[in-house]
């Protein structure tokens, strides 16, 4: 029901949102004037056609149409079309996305989840990770949910400003972490020009979604899910009997405390300002430099070398 209210809203706002179609043409400027050009939204997306305006389409039909105030709503219509471009390239290889109802789906979601949350908005890469969520769950409310869970958790990586990207805390402790593990590696990292790491920009944003295939992608978001989980959990269900009291004690004391940043991030919907714990798809990242590092060592000239 929330779901669908939210939605509503949205549809209130602009009608495409729940009709089974999505845009891939701007549908508003900057100052919040409407762009009523038909002949540009039907050659951005000719499949699924084009709503034209009640009114007469004419060279005055922009200036005419009611101009948007709202300056949240404004930026909320400004990446409408931006999700359509990233829904139509989003996992096309499957066959579940040549069916129009799924992309107009996806769409939706994307549309729903930029309106509610404001400070983030819709960042190039959510499709990725929301894509699982509608080929997994019938019920769209459901994948909704799912993602916006999925969200709280990711929402650091896509907040950017003019100075930095939402993954550079990342980056920068994966650039650590590898001075650490294999110095050599990241000496060379940094004279081919690669010291700020952004090659592991996609990988981190993303969790891996474009490196892998479908199927394994989400086996690694599984393990990854899992091992965040206290590694002492194993011993509710194989109790030792040469398990000492305060053993015991302080594995129980461990249990409750382990999780506490997340749980406290999933109940104030991501907003934590304390530092979070590492992820461990940064240890994921590292853990294949090293596996490779004779490779890169000897290869990679640049960093299309590195990536590759």
């Amino acid at each position: 029901a929330q779901y669908a209210e939210w939605k509503e809203e949205c549809r209130q706002l602009f009608p495409l949102v729940g009709s089974g179609r999505f845009i891939t043409a701007p549908v508003i400027t900057e100052d919040g004037r409407p762009i009523q050009d038909p002949l540009v939204l039907l050659e951005n997306n000719p499949e699924n056609g084009v709503i034209v305006p009640p009114q007469d389409i004419g060279p005055t039909a922009a200036i005419d149409a009611p101009k948007v105030t709202d300056k949240k709503v404004i930026q909320w219509m400004l990446t409408l079309h931006q999700i359509g471009l990233d829904v139509n390239r989003t996992d096309r290889a499957l066959v579940f996305y040549e069916n129009k109802e799924s992309l107009s789906k996806l769409w939706d979601i994307l549309a729903v989840y930029a309106r509610r949350d404001i400070d983030v908005g819709y960042g190039q890469g959510m499709s990725d990770l929301c894509s699982p969520m509608i080929i997994l769950l019938n019920d769209e409310a459901d994948a909704f949910f799912c993602f916006e869970r999925l969200m709280r958790r990711l929402r650091g990586n896509f907040r950017c400003t003019d100075n930095s990207v939402g993954v550079e805390a990342q980056l920068n402790n994966l650039a650590l972490i590898t001075q650490v593990i294999d110095p050599k590696l990241h000496q060379h990292i940094e004279q081919i020009g690669g010291g700020d790491y952004l090659f592991a920009f996609r990988m981190l944003m993303v969790q891996f979604r474009r490196e892998f295939s479908f199927c394994d992608s989400l086996y690694l978001w599984e393990m990854m899910w899992a091992l965040e989980y206290d590694p002492n959990l194993f011993w509710l269900y194989e109790e030792s009997e040469e398990t000492s009291p305060e053993e015991a004690k302080a594995r129980l004391k461990s249990i409750r405390h382990y999780g506490k940043y997340e749980r406290e991030n999933m109940r104030n919907g991501g907003q934590n300002t304390e530092e979070p714990p590492l992820p461990i798809s940064i240890f994921l990242v590292a853990s294949v430099l090293k596996e490779k590092s004779a490779l890169l060592l000897q290869q990679a000239k640049g960093l299309d070398d590195v990536v590759k």
